[in-house]
């Protein structure tokens, strides 16, 4: 089969290769056909080695296609259902598990470093324990979660992870206050469900801060109030707060130096919530005066901070109410072959998604 693959941590393009083999079927297991899958930040990241991903791998974990063969012992999946890809799946027993907070499950995690594809030069990885960039993938039956036949295979790729992390931001984690005032820091596809979240809480000001104008300008269409440069965002707390800070910020790039101006951009008492995935030894300093006295709740988003399969329903149910708007954000579609030309719109700040057809 193809797939697309990263020979080495550090390389900026992906080889298509057509002697990929997607192993480790059996009991327990699911093998998918992945027909959609949304190229996310993180994949770049893993890419790059801000995410530490053992190589060679082949990226992608915002996938959704069909079932084509059930391991013994799985229950509730038959072949030919459509299913979206969870990367982080909850085991339901771990302590996090048993707390409520199956985002913090780290049993997802351990299949990161199983080999779950295979080539003859040896064996490959697939990002996050999935590697959706690829036309079929083996997973645990818990990666595979129903899709209801009227969500378009695209739109649940998308929920799969940047729509459940960014609308999960605003209304798990944060729990944004109608009437309040938001900044949101890094419009791409996570920064806009964010903002698509902000607003459906009811924030009074949703100010969106982009380097891109052409996400820029969609931040306002899906719900921001303003968007500014990131230059401009001192003058916008100056005029829309009266320089006291905005209620709740959202940091959606994750770096250390967007994390700082967050933190500096939101009120005393105010929430800087902390969404971007960042790297090990990029450290955020804050002194212990300030920490005391400022009296900011800093919290930190895993997944959307909440159980990501009732995350994945309300999104279903929002979008089918017409409350978010989830089509539009695709902006891009490339074929498998071209996944590469996806990694530029990606850098460039020009998509918000990429669709990458399989």
């Amino acid at each position: 089969m193809r797939a697309a693959v990263l020979h080495e941590t550090g390389q900026t393009k992906l080889e298509v290769l057509d002697d990929v083999e997607a192993v480790g079927f059996g009991p327990g297991k699911v093998k998918i056909r992945v027909r959609a899958t949304g190229l996310c930040h993180s994949d770049v990241s893993a890419m790059n080695g801000v995410l530490p991903q053992p190589a060679p791998f082949i990226p992608g974990h915002e996938g959704a296609g069909e079932i084509t063969d059930v391991g013994d012992g799985v229950s509730g999946l038959s072949v030919g259902d459509r299913v979206l890809l969870c990367w982080l799946p909850a085991c339901g027993s771990c302590p996090a598990c048993k707390r409520g907070q199956t985002q913090l499950c780290l049993a997802g995690f351990m299949n990161a470093g199983t080999p779950n594809f295979r080539r003859p030069a040896g064996d490959v990885f697939g990002f996050a324990g999935t590697g959706t960039f690829a036309e079929e993938v083996v997973v645990d039956a818990g990666c595979a979660v129903p899709v209801p036949d009227d969500v378009p295979l695209d739109i649940a790729a998308l929920i799969g992870c940047g729509v459940t992390t960014g609308l999960g931001a605003a209304i798990n984690t944060a729990d944004v206050r109608a009437g309040s005032s938001v900044a949101v820091i890094g419009c791409g596809g996570v920064g806009i469900s964010a903002i698509q979240g902000a607003r459906l809480k009811g924030a009074a000001q949703i100010v969106a801060v982009d380097p891109v104008v052409s996400r820029r300008e969609a931040a306002l269409k899906f719900g921001a109030t303003e968007a500014v440069d990131p230059g401009e965002l001192a003058d916008a707390k100056q005029r829309i707060t009266a320089g006291e800070g905005f209620d709740y910020v959202f940091e959606v790039v994750g770096k250390s130096a967007t994390a700082r101006t967050a933190y500096e951009t939101t009120r005393r008492g105010g929430t800087l919530c902390v969404v971007g995935a960042g790297a090990m030894d990029d450290h955020l300093q804050l002194n212990m005066f300030e920490l005391f006295f400022d009296e900011k709740r800093i919290l930190p988003s895993m997944y959307g901070g909440g159980n990501v399969l009732e995350s994945y329903e309300r999104a279903i149910a929002l979008w089918r109410a017409g409350r978010i708007d989830l089509e539009s954000m695709i902006t891009h579609r490339v074929p498998l072959a071209e996944i590469n030309e996806a990694l530029e719109q990606m850098r460039t700040g020009v998509a918000l998604r990429t669709c990458i057809e399989i």
